[in-house]
This record gives C-alpha cells, sequence and structure tokens, in this order.
C-alpha cells in the first residue's frame, strides 16, 4: 500500500493506493484523485519548469515549462537539454524552444514575452 497525497486540485486528498489489488485508490473526494493515484504508480509524469538563457532582451533568463508532462524518469536529461539553450530576443509567449524534447512528444515553450 503507498500513500500519496493528491495534487490536482487544492484539497489535497490523502490517498492510498493498493498495488496488490489492481491500484485500487481510496481516500479520494473526487473521480480526479482515483485517477491521479493509479497513473502516478503506473506511469508517473510532470510538467517540467526551467529558464534559459537570453540575450538582447531585457533580461538575461527566459522561463520555459514542457507542453505537456513527461515522464518522470526523464526529468534530468530535459533539464540537462535545456542547459545548452540560449535564446535571442524577441522571443514570444508560446514560442517552442525545443520541438519534442527527448523524443517526449512535449515541447519545450517559452512562457513570457522578452
Amino acid at each position: 500500500m503507498k500513500e500519496l497525497i493528491c495534487i490536482t486540485c487544492p484539497k489535497g486528498c490523502h490517498l492510498k493506493v493498493d498495488e496488490e489489488h489492481g491500484y485500487t485508490v481510496t481516500g479520494n473526494s473526487c473521480p480526479r484523485g482515483e485517477e491521479y493515484g493509479r497513473a502516478e504508480l503506473i506511469h508517473p509524469t510532470r510538467v517540467v519548469t526551467s529558464t534559459v538563457r537570453c540575450t538582447g532582451g531585457s533580461r538575461p533568463h527566459c522561463p520555459v515549462k514542457t507542453s505537456r508532462p513527461i515522464p518522470k524518469d526523464q526529468m534530468f536529461e530535459v533539464m540537462a537539454a535545456l542547459d545548452g539553450v540560449t535564446l535571442t530576443a524577441p522571443v514570444a509567449i508560446g514560442q517552442v524552444v525545443i520541438p519534442n524534447v527527448c523524443g517526449t512528444g512535449a515541447d519545450i515553450v517559452a512562457t513570457k514575452a522578452i
């Protein structure tokens, strides 16, 4: 039995997931909690947020994020890919910085106009 805190809403339900009985979830107050608890143990994913260097603009860094959640075990690989990125202003919100980062199917996109 694994214990988790649901992050799909501000309630923060304390979930218990029984791996031995088909990933049965208890402690959730909505269906999203059940879905989160099961997915977190079967295939955990995360949205990566970070910054990359930026030249020629009003700020030396530009905030970026993945366009969708990526497998948790690829987070460090994605962060390493961001290390080598330097943008040149102007940068638009939503601009794709790295398409299909590390083969995850997610793009790295800018989250601030610089």
